[in-house]
């Protein structure tokens, strides 16, 4: 057997090091991108009539910030997942504050979009930034590379919603679905665990339910829990094969992307307007707390959230789609389990779990983000719906440069 001496665990103690310098910068970003979106989604909640009408004037400004200052960072995520896979050498220092205010712009006038593809776009620009400093000590290596990028993922996700190992796994799982990157696994925990501290310490609250709701074991249960399951992976899938589909024809019907966002962000605005004023107009975090507190919930609910999400990121405008994503996931619970005569919190975090789990494509991050919401008690039932939920999705993913394990290049890197 192979011993390894102190000088071998000197790089990770670096790398480990690098990641609480990476959190405490990425945790203080995101608690300023946090807390303005929460205020601007109170501010818009105030003023729906007065701010959705200008949702189309937004969507040209959020273009011509992008042409204006840096369209590579058009790209989004699609620029992370390339920088990961080395398509990529620099990820622009501009991303950070055009990401930032174009996303406070889709939300200030009604946009239905997240917030999460933002925290990890944050994430990954500063610590690649600092991967590069860091190279001119240690010298440039693919791991390095990579090791800096799954920090950066890990501490924004951390960070803003301050579920530090559901940010560690996920940042870890989500470019190559099937392998993970074991180097990178402390110094990604160090980052996540330290921008959730830093966010909250800065003021930033964290989402999370308690409930005592569980199952009895039958089965007739059993049934209806994978039928569930079942339910919530197509429904992951199906977000995110519509989401591919959506951005592929807008953009061929409408070929000009100012024209695009512009009509689509009038047709949007009216719609907002028509259907209960802004119901559906940015996080969701309206419809998760309407499934968490006993409020009405229309049947109708998660699938318009899932058009209006569709629709507001096809045609251009930014932002993340993970909590709409926990709100489609939240509400489609909610009418499942009234349906089928089981606990309706318990299914309402269930889905708010497995859906995002499926729309992403992963599944040691869901499970998680399960524990670190709901508890750690009713993690059972998170690791059986995740499961059967990631099997059913097809293997779609809303990341469209996600790569499927084929002896992945991570495993490669000696």
């Amino acid at each position: 057997m192979k011993h390894l001496s102190i000088r071998e665990y000197i790089p990770v103690l670096l790398y480990t090091i690098m990641g609480v310098l990476i959190g405490i910068i990425v945790g203080a970003v995101d608690a300023i991108f946090g807390r303005v979106l929460l205020g601007i989604t109170a501010f818009r909640g105030e003023h729906v009539t007065v701010l959705v009408p200008f949702l189309a004037l937004a969507g040209v400004a959020i273009l011509l910030l992008y042409q204006k200052i840096s369209p590579k960072s058009q790209k989004g995520m699609g620029l992370i997942f390339e920088t990961g896979f080395e398509e990529n050498e620099e990820i622009p220092k501009a991303l950070i504050p055009i990401i930032m205010v174009s996303t406070w712009l889709t939300h200030l006038f009604g946009g239905s979009a997240g917030r999460e593809g933002v925290a990890v776009q944050i994430g990954a620009a500063v610590s690649h930034t600092i991967g590069k400093k860091f190279e001119v000590i240690s010298g440039k290596t693919e791991k390095n590379g990579k090791i800096f990028l799954i920090m950066g993922m890990a501490a924004g996700f951390g960070g803003l919603f301050q579920t530090p190992l559901a940010a560690t796994f996920f940042a870890l799982e989500v470019l190559v679905v099937g392998a993970l990157f074991y180097e990178a696994m402390l110094p990604a925990m160090s980052a996540a665990f330290t921008a959730s501290f830093t966010s909250h310490l800065l003021g930033l609250e964290k989402f999370s339910v308690s409930f005592s709701d569980t199952f009895s074991v039958n089965p007739q249960t059993i049934a209806k829990l994978i039928l569930i399951a079942i339910v919530f992976g197509i429904t992951g899938g199906a977000f995110s094969y519509f989401l591919a589909f959506a951005k592929e024809k807008l953009a061929k019907f409408i070929k000009n992307p100012y024209r695009r966002i512009f009509f689509t962000g009038i047709i949007l605005s009216i719609l907002f307007l028509l259907l209960w004023k802004g119901r559906y107009c940015g996080l969701g975090t309206n419809l998760i707390s309407a499934s968490f507190a006993g409020e009405k919930v229309y049947v109708f609910d998660f699938l318009l959230k899932a058009v209006f999400t569709i629709v507001t990121l096809a045609a251009g405008f930014q932002g993340g789609e993970v909590t709409p994503l926990f709100s489609i996931g939240a509400t489609l619970g909610v009418i499942l389990a009234s349906d089928l005569g089981l606990p309706v919190l318990l299914v309402a975090g269930l889905g708010y779990a497995a859906v995002f789990g499926s729309a992403t494509n992963t599944l040691i991050a869901p499970i998680l983000i399960g524990v670190e919401v709901f508890g750690p008690e009713h993690v059972v039932w998170f690791v059986i719906i995740c499961m059967i939920a990631f099997a059913c999705n097809g293997n779609k993913t809303i990341y469209g440069k996600q790569r499927l394990s084929k002896m992945s290049d991570f495993n490669r890197i000696k």
